[in-house]
């Protein structure tokens, strides 16, 4: 059994510059890896099927990530073994921290060594951008500016910070997220280097408080803190999170926060806990 952690990400912004012909919209935003974890045990399979032992609530196993990234795998390589998946859900869904795509990229990276494919990294890219735009930047394997649809990343080095990250009990919509009328597609791109993410927003983060209330009022309690560097929301939402230099001033934060919301606290980090060169 190999048992490996899917680390979450946050969005330090989030800018939607343009949109596709295609409907995608175009996107600069930089990731950030969270010392956050799901994690997911493999054990090999000779009989070819790929099996999700611990089902999560309300999402078919034929539409799971981590399934559906073990499927696109086996069919793209040609690999007649098979893999039993048990999956130990942290990261809040539907919460803009990217718990989905980050358990799909482990299971890309986790199934290349056990069924012994050794793909390269490039490759299982490639691969990942299949499965969704948040899927490149776990197996980048680090913090990364990102631009296109979340695909183009470039490495970048981030001061230590750590996170309250309050999760609003309510799931966002990515998709009626980016089709509301409200919706500004024109931010004026920024160019790396130099930018700065503290000069940066989340062009999302006004039509998802405008349609949930818990959203708006998280945040507005973040933006009151002392101290803070970053107060934003991650990706389209519902998780928000203010960045402090220091874990105890983090702490003491998490420590204020009101009986009615439910957050938790973490490191930022430089490497994928997964890439050889984490430290």
């Amino acid at each position: 059994m190999l048992t490996l952690p899917a680390p979450a990400k946050l969005n330090l912004f989030l800018h939607v510059v343009g949109r596709r012909q295609d409907g995608y919209h175009l996107l600069q935003t930089v990731f950030r890896l969270l010392d956050f974890s799901d994690e997911l045990s493999f054990r090999l399979r000779d009989d070819g099927l790929i099996k999700l032992l611990t089902p999560v609530k309300g999402v078919p196993e034929n539409q799971d990530l981590c399934v559906r990234a073990a499927k696109l795998l086996k069919v793209s390589s040609g690999v007649k073994l098979g893999v039993d998946i048990v999956l130990k859900k942290k990261i809040p869904m539907g919460g803009g921290l990217g718990g989905g795509s980050s358990d799909a990229a482990t299971t890309l990276m986790a199934l290349n060594q056990l069924w012994n494919l050794n793909w390269k990294n490039e490759k299982l890219l490639k691969l990942g951008l299949q499965l969704g735009a948040d899927v490149p930047i776990f197996l980048f394997g680090q913090n990364a500016f990102a631009e296109g649809i979340g695909e183009k990343l470039t490495a970048v080095t981030l001061p230590a910070a750590w996170y309250l990250v309050l999760v609003p009990s309510v799931h966002v919509s990515t998709a009626e997220i980016f089709s509301n009328k409200e919706l500004t597609r024109n931010t004026i791109p920024i160019k790396i280097p130099p930018f700065s993410i503290w000069q940066g927003h989340n062009d999302l983060e006004p039509v998802v408080c405008g349609a949930y209330p818990e959203v708006s009022r998280s945040l507005e309690w973040l933006k009151k803190l002392e101290n803070t560097t970053i107060v934003t929301m991650s990706g389209s939402g519902a998780c928000v999170f203010a960045e402090f230099p220091s874990e105890s001033e983090a702490n003491a934060a998490y420590a204020s926060i009101p009986v009615e919301m439910k957050g938790f606290v973490a490191r930022g980090l430089d490497y994928h806990p997964m890439c050889k060169s984490a430290k």
